[in-house]
């Protein structure tokens, strides 16, 4: 393996070796507590302009297979760990993961003290930072680093969203609508259990959703800042349209959405939640869920908007979740779908689909 650098915008340098493509990455530096998982990981379009530290200390022990895909893609910027397995058990199949990451052009180092990354990220936020392999280029990266926009202020939902309609028919003869953000592959496989689709592109106009004739929407996950002004001009203007217009709920980044679209605000939180295991009490019960966002909705901003927080993370008190007092309209910010993950939620695919049939929450 030969020598790469992880840098920080706060000078920052580690070194360690590579195991991905031969290339340099930028983004914004974050990490995951799941222990597995991470095909899942790199190819869910919310972690788009990232660089994705894993903390569990062994990746690659297992093969990567491509029925574990959450997209067509891989979109994280970079890979970190603290020491990858070059060669995976046997017994699951699959190719080795440095081999994937290479396939789809993404540079990974391994040989990081990921312990320590993890606590700076804790204490400080989470960080421009850069993977590249040529030591004579480290004074300039942590330059540009310095001076760069961060990733968040692109319209990354522009670059994972769908182009045109996409129609899912199941045979289930209840028809909802998808706006795509960044879908995982993991949501279209529960809704198709239950409902027949039609998948729209973030920028859909109202009227087109309205017109295909869905009895519902939900709103996707997705990457970046939901209110970046982009999303202000389409999808928030589109979702508060349709508020009462049909059932609606949202995931994730769709739970933000549908928080601003009724007069909320959001904000960067200070290292997000990524892993399997984030507890979140709801009626009464605590679930353990999946997680991957780095904003979240402000409670504070929620009087006179008709939204009640009725879901909260145990761990430090964050919205997970919202209703309407009086339209049927729910979210979450976790992922009901896991993959990864628990699938101790998954019953809120069944509360949509009754909310839909029944048009009440």
């Amino acid at each position: 393996m030969a020598t790469s650098y992880l840098l920080l915008e706060d000078g920052t340098v580690m070194e360690g070796e590579s195991f991905g493509y031969d290339s340099s990455a930028y983004g914004e530096v974050v990490f995951t507590t799941g222990m597995c998982g991470y095909q899942e990981d790199v190819t869910d379009p919310s972690f788009r302009g990232e660089i994705l530290v894993f903390t569990y200390p062994l990746i690659g022990n297992y093969g990567v297979r491509k029925e574990f895909e959450q997209s067509d893609d891989v979109h994280v910027r970079g890979v970190v760990v603290s020491e990858y397995c070059e060669h995976p058990s046997m017994v699951y199949g699959g190719e080795p993961f440095g081999d994937y990451l290479k396939a789809h052009k993404i540079p990974a180092i391994t040989g990081i003290d990921t312990r320590e990354l993890v606590v700076k990220i804790r204490e400080q936020g989470a960080f421009k930072g850069a993977i590249i392999n040529d030591a004579s280029k480290i004074e300039e990266t942590l330059k540009n680093l310095r001076t760069m926009d961060s990733p968040m202020c692109e319209n990354l939902v522009d670059q994972v969203s769908v182009k045109s309609t996409i129609s899912i028919d199941n045979g289930k003869g209840l028809r909802i609508g998808v706006i795509d953000c960044g879908t995982k592959r993991g949501i279209i496989d529960h809704l198709s259990q239950r409902f027949d689709i039609e998948i729209f592109p973030y920028d859909a106009p109202s009227q087109v959703i309205v017109d295909s004739g869905v009895k519902g929407i939900m709103i996707t996950n997705g990457p970046g800042d939901p209110a970046h002004p982009a999303l202000r001009d389409t999808t928030v203007r589109t979702v508060k349209e349709l508020s009462s217009l049909m059932p609606m709920t949202g995931i994730c980044f769709g739970s933000q959405l549908i928080g601003l679209a009724m007069g909320g605000s959001t904000y960067k939180m200070k290292f997000g939640h990524r892993g399997t295991n984030q507890p979140v009490k709801y009626e009464g019960k605590v679930f353990i869920t999946s997680q991957n966002h780095g904003y979240v909705v402000d409670d504070h901003s929620l009087d006179g908007t008709g939204l009640i927080v009725d879901q909260v993370n145990v761990n430090d008190g964050t919205v997970e979740g919202v209703r309407h007092r009086d339209l049927p309209i729910f979210t979450c910010q976790y992922h009901p779908e896991a993959a990864p993950g628990p699938n101790d939620t998954t019953f809120l695919f069944d509360k949509f689909k009754k909310m839909v049939q029944e048009g009440r929450l």
